[in-house]
This record gives structure tokens, C-alpha cells and sequence, in this order.
């Protein structure tokens, strides 16, 4: 499919070069310019890039820089893409583009990527909405330079005790422990993820009160998600209604108790 915007901001997925969608992967394939943070993206992710196109790692720069850089590229006649770790619509900083674009007036294409809480849960062998034990997911992080509205107090957020996938939070672990602890317990399943889908990912098991030493033992400082879920040491059978037999719908209208063997 010929690229039908000027500019493309592609999710490359957390960063195996494997987990980027076809769309994407086709976009990278077309474009004359491609814009990248190089602290994000792995170099590897590029192999999918044009030969002849030109690669701009962004890592070391402003916005008000290289976003000039993307505009005069657009004015003269270049196809663009804006290369995103994981999910644009997931802390990819994609919003603060936009509003250029469309200052701009600037048609622009966002093809959908995958985030490392997907990436995490398919790496963990775990679906984090197990039925009568958790079907809500919390995406969040806490409060660094970036501010978090006093609402999403991340205390507030554990009272559900829900499946939580906080990101961003690596270096106030500390902080971010302690407000878990204030309503999951202690023993609560925790996974600690580092750079999912890179040559030296990390994924270690342990629980919510081990966090903070887990993180500090293993001396990280960024690039962390973690996982917070009783799913994870989920044993028991937790059961849909989707394929109950006693359960009808629209395509089955009747129960069909015919067993896995017959």
C-alpha cells in the first residue's frame, strides 16, 4: 500500500525487529527520511528501512530541532516517518508532533504499534484478565520530571488491585513500592522487565515487597516495566462464559455438551 501522507509515525513495538506490524514495517520500506531516537529504537529495527533513505537519530536533540528538520524535509517533496518505541498512543511523546503537524496543516498517518505491557504478558506466558480473579488493566507511571495529575496518584490507582503495568518509574522504585504496598499485599506477583525484545532483555519474577531491591540489586536505572498481577501466579481454572457450554449467544444459540474426545 503506497504511502498516502507526507509523514507516518510508525510504533516499532518494544524492540524486536520481529514485533512491528506489516504496515509499518512497508511505511519504513518506502520512506525517504526516518527519524528515530536511538536510545529507544534498536539499530537492528532500521534493517527494515529503504537502502538509499536517510536515518536521523533524534536522542541528542530538541523537538523545536529536529521537528524543523521533518518539516523542511515534508516541504521539499519527502516522504517522512517518525520511527516511536512500542505504541505511539502510550507514552511516546507523539502528542507535542502533532500539534505541529496540524499546526501546519500537514496530513499525517499513525500506524499502530506494540507496547511493552503486550510484549511483557506474551513473554510471561500470562493473560493479565483472568476471569473472577482480575479483568482490568492499569497503564501507568510515577511522578518524575514529568508531572502526574494528583488523581493518578499511583496510591490511588493500587486501591483496585488491578493487573498494573507501571513504566517509567525505575528510578523511583523506591517511592512507587511504597504506594503499591499500601493496598497490594506484600506477596502480590510482581515480573521486572528490562529492554523487552533487545539482544539483553531481563525479565525476573518476584513480588510487589521485592521491587525495589530486585531493581537496585540489579542496578537499573531506566528503561524497566513492571507488571504488578495476581494473574501472574494465577493456578487455579478461571473459566469464560464465552465457550461455556451452558452459556448462549448468537453463534451458539443451543449448549452443545459434546466432550473433547468425541
Amino acid at each position: 500500500m503506497p504511502i498516502a501522507s507526507p509523514v507516518t509515525i510508525i510504533g516499532a513495538g518494544p524492540g524486536d525487529p520481529e514485533l512491528i506490524t506489516l504496515r509499518g514495517q512497508q511505511r519504513l520500506a518506502q520512506a525517504d527520511v526516518v527519524f528515530y531516537a536511538g536510545s529507544l529504537v534498536p539499530p537492528a529495527m532500521l534493517q527494515h528501512c529503504h537502502p538509499n533513505s536517510e536515518r536521523i537519530d533524534t536522542r541528542g536533540e530538541t523537538l523545536e530541532i529536529w521537528v524543523s528538520r521533518l518539516l523542511q524535509d515534508v516541504q521539499a517533496g519527502k516522504t517522512v516517518v517518525r520511527l516511536q518505541d512500542g505504541d505511539p498512543s502510550l507514552y511516546g511523546a507523539v502528542h507535542e508532533l502533532v500539534v505541529y503537524l496540524i499546526r501546519d496543516k500537514i496530513p499525517f498517518e499513525i500506524v499502530p504499534g506494540v507496547s511493552a505491557f503486550q510484549a511483557a504478558a506474551a513473554r510471561l506466558q500470562t493473560e493479565l484478565t483472568v476471569p473472577n480473579l482480575v479483568q482490568t488493566i492499569i497503564l501507568t507511571r510515577t511522578q518524575g520530571r514529568t508531572q502526574v495529575p494528583n488523581r493518578e496518584d499511583l496510591a490511588s490507582l493500587a486501591r483496585h488491585r488491578a493487573s498494573l503495568c507501571l513504566y517509567l518509574s525505575a528510578g523511583q522504585i523506591r517511592k512507587a513500592q511504597e504506594q503499591l504496598l499500601e493496598y497490594y499485599p506484600p506477596e502480590t506477583p510482581m515480573a521486572l522487565c528490562y529492554r523487552l525484545g533487545w539482544e539483553d532483555e531481563l525479565v525476573e519474577l518476584g513480588t510487589v515487597a521485592q521491587m525495589a531491591v530486585m531493581t537496585e540489586q540489579l542496578g537499573l536505572k531506566r528503561t524497566v516495566l513492571y507488571v504488578v498481577s495476581s494473574a501472574l501466579g494465577a493456578t487455579t481454572e478461571g473459566r469464560s462464559r464465552l465457550y461455556d457450554g451452558q452459556h448462549h449467544h448468537v453463534f451458539r444459540p443451543q449448549s452443545s455438551p459434546k466432550s473433547v474426545n468425541s
